[in-house]
């Protein structure tokens, strides 16, 4: 009977990925952004801040606040 049984499950096959494997797949890719945008976030941002704060110095009529979210746009 075991054998009957093992020979069932056999011969089956696994041919192609099954649907928890790309859920699996899929959080693991959602994992890695996640950990991307925490490991450079913070870099981004000041480049970005840093270039705001360089364009706001060589204009003189410029009022903008540079992204720190007093100006609602």
């Amino acid at each position: 009977m075991f054998a009957r049984v093992r020979r069932t499950l056999n011969a089956r096959g696994e041919d192609g990925a099954s649907a928890v494997e790309y859920a699996l797949l899929v959080a693991a890719i959602a994992a890695l952004i996640i950990v991307v945008v925490f490991a450079f976030g913070g870099l981004v941002r000041s480049i970005f801040q840093n270039t705001c704060n360089d364009l706001k110095d060589k204009t003189s009529n410029s009022s903008s606040d540079c992204g720190n979210g007093s100006s609602g746009g």
